[in-house]
């Protein structure tokens, strides 16, 4: 907007405070802008379906947003994604795919699949050029590699947010950089290698198996 556009935009919006004013007797109220709600994306209620380590893939062949990735087992990727791009939230559609490291996986499993997850499902995978291995999933006791519960972790998100953990939805850090997470991201043993990976994820790999040795040997 040019700096004449915002003068005469200015100067419209005091004329109706002005005009408003005018018929009462009292000063001019102005209602708050309504805050934006949640996306709603409705789809048909699926039967009940059960994912298998051949539903998850190389994770940089789903649909990436922002630092991490989308899918939706069932077809409705148009609706997850619209959730997933969405700044006010909103709840995913069955069959919805959130991933932000190749080794840990949601997915939104049939309406009554688990209350208190919001019918998500928790996977820790074991993934190697070969494909993905399922090796625990389930709803509360599904433990990360950092060995924190996922529930417990992803229930402090903000009630808009669908469980979904980002910086701002309230859950709290990990303890994976952004630099390290598109490393772990890029090293994905199922999908095609990344040539030349820059020097900073490099470092971050390495930082990373420091921590981990660290960890184990502790």
């Amino acid at each position: 907007m040019s700096f004449s556009d915002g003068v005469r935009s200015g100067m419209a919006g005091l004329a109706v405070l002005m005009l408003a004013a005018c018929g009462q007797s009292g000063p001019a109220t102005v209602e708050a802008p309504a805050e934006p709600a949640p996306v709603e994306t409705p789809v048909p209620e699926p039967a009940a379906f059960a994912p298998t380590a051949a539903d998850f893939k190389c994770i940089r062949d789903m649909h990436a947003v922002r630092g991490f990735y989308v899918d939706n087992l069932l077809g409705y990727l148009e609706e997850t994604v619209a959730v997933a791009e969405s700044e006010t939230g909103g709840v995913y559609p069955p069959g919805s795919v959130v991933q932000l490291v190749p080794g840990e996986v949601m997915v939104k499993r049939q309406p009554g699949f688990n209350a208190a997850t919001k019918d998500w499902e928790f996977f820790e995978l074991d993934v190697t050029a070969e494909g993905a291995a399922i090796r625990v999933r389930g709803a509360d006791e599904v433990v990360n590699q950092f060995g924190g519960n996922c529930l417990a972790c992803h229930e402090k998100a903000k009630p808009e947010f669908d469980l979904i953990c980002e910086q701002t939805h309230g859950c709290d850090p990990i303890p994976l950089t952004p630099v390290m997470v598109k490393a772990i991201q890029n090293t994905d043993p199922r999908c095609a290698p990344v040539e030349n990976l820059p020097a900073d994820q490099l470092e971050a790999l390495a930082a990373l198996q420091a921590f981990r040795e660290a960890t184990t040997a502790n």
